[in-house]
Formats: C-alpha cells, structure tokens, sequence
C-alpha cells in the first residue's frame, strides 16, 4: 500500500531512531511512503495552549498539503497525530471556522483523507499474520509492557484510534514478534508530556510510578509509539527504576532481520543493547 507520510519536526530530530525504524519496517512490510511535501511543525505541544485559531491552522496546512497527493496519511508522532485529528474534527464541525482557517492558510480544506497512525495501519491493513509470517528472529525472553500514552487515544471521540481504557493493538504486534508482553493497567497514563523541562519533578514522579507499575507487571522494557513518552520515560525515571525503551518499531525491525537493525539503539539515553544481548537477540 502507499500512503503520505507526515514525520513532523520530533522524527527529524530527538526522535530520529523512530523515523529511520518507522521506514525500515515500511520497507520491509511492502509499506510505500511519501513524505508530504514542504510540510511545516503541526503546533504542538504549545500552539493549542496560547492561540486556539494558531493551533488549527497549522495542523490544517500540512492536511491541505497531504491532501494533493490522495492518500491516507501516516502519522507516526502520537502529538502530531492527536493535533491534527483535533484539527479535523473542528474544522468538518464548524463551518464557520473552517473559512476562517482558509482564509488564514490560503487553501481548502476538503477533509477527504484519513489521519492514521502505523500501529493502526500495520495492524489493520497488514495485519498480525502477515507480520508474523515475516518474523526472522523470534524475540524471545523480551517483557515489554505497551505503552500508548495519552495522546494517541484521547479525547476518544477525536482520536477515533482504538479502545481507549484498554487498547491491544501493540500488545498483539509485539506478541506477534515473539515477545512475552505483560498485563498492566498504566497502558494510556501521562507521562507528563512536555513539562519535562518546566516541572521536571512532577514528570519525574509520573514516569517513576509507571517505571514501578512496570517491574510490578514483570516488564523488562517498555514499547512506545509516542517521541514525548520514549524521552521522559528514556532520560527522567529515578537511578534504580531504569528500563530499556523501545518504539515498537524498532522491535519489528529487529524480528523482521532488518539489515542494521541495531544501529537505532546507539542513540538512546538508558542502552537497551545490554538486555537485547543478554537474550541474544542482537
């Protein structure tokens, strides 16, 4: 299948390993993606908490761009994600926001394309039969726990994703790949998202009660889909709580055998490769 493909600014930047994976499985799983063109920042996280008409019509230029090309758009960023599915839901309810935003952006919004993210896309258009009939390295003796977040999920009536109090999505891929994933109920809990760096004590606490929830669960890693989470719950749980984090789509790309598969890893504040290694999975 072929679809656009919408990094945003964190997969060009503090969330480059989650870019280079998201293509590398892409690749691998016959996924065709082209990046939409002059895309600009969607406005998160700080457009939609100074300037209500800023935040829509950012997240409306890049739609109105991804709409030239008249397919699907894949968002991997769970922030860009929920942005742009709010900005959708304001402008098809409410007209007369919707010609202001125009006016603002210099083009129509048609609003005939849908807003995805990959875990919706590989789960429902490729499937887990497909994916695991791929599998070249079982990840065997891995524990994850799947974490979504917030944003990916809520408000339920915009993000339109999947069960919201308890979604499967990524515990069924990852069970796929041959991992032993665990039950917790912290699936969808704040990190506390971008007060990383204006209150990092409160976001060190929120990822220290998850990190515990974690090893509670008997996790030895945590798989995400969101830049925000992987680097609060990379760089701020307390010395003694660390777990190794992973996008889920580094774990395909590992299963998948993925030539350089690995190399991802290097960038990531707690190394995850000691773990990987001990389980002889790299």
């Amino acid at each position: 299948m072929k679809v656009s493909y919408y990094p945003g600014c964190s997969l060009h930047a503090t969330g480059k390993e989650y870019d280079e994976s998201m293509k590398a499985v892409s690749r691998a799983l016959g996924i065709e993606l082209k990046e939409v063109e002059d895309w600009s920042c969607c406005g998160a996280s700080s457009a939609h908490s100074t300037n209500f008409d800023l935040s829509i019509a950012l997240s409306a230029r890049n739609l109105i761009a991804a709409e030239k090309d008249a397919m699907d758009v894949m968002v991997p960023c769970a922030a860009c994600f929920n942005r742009f599915k709010m900005a959708e839901h304001h402008l098809k309810g409410d007209k007369s926001l919707k010609t202001k935003i125009e006016g603002v952006v210099g083009a129509k919004y048609q609003g005939g394309i849908a807003i995805r993210n990959p875990i919706d896309i590989i789960y429902n258009e490729i499937g887990i039969d497909a994916l695991a009939a791929k599998v070249k390295k079982q990840l065997t003796g891995l524990k994850p726990v799947s974490y979504y977040g917030c944003l990916l999920l809520r408000p339920p009536e915009v993000c339109e994703f999947e069960d919201y109090e308890n979604p499967f999505m990524l515990d069924k891929m990852m069970g796929a790949l041959g991992a032993d994933v665990k039950n917790w109920s912290y699936k969808t809990d704040c990190c506390g998202g971008s007060l990383s760096i204006s209150k990092t004590k409160i976001v060190v606490n929120m990822v220290d009660k998850l990190m515990k929830a974690a090893r509670e669960a008997g996790a030895n890693c945590v798989v995400t889909a969101c830049p925000l989470c992987m680097a609060n719950l990379d760089m701020r749980p307390s010395k003694g709580l660390k777990l190794p984090i992973f996008y889920f789509t580094e774990l395909i790309s590992l299963a998948l055998g993925v030539e350089g598969a690995p190399e991802t890893l290097k960038s990531h504040m707690f190394d995850p490769r000691p773990l990987l290694s001990e389980l002889k999975l790299i």
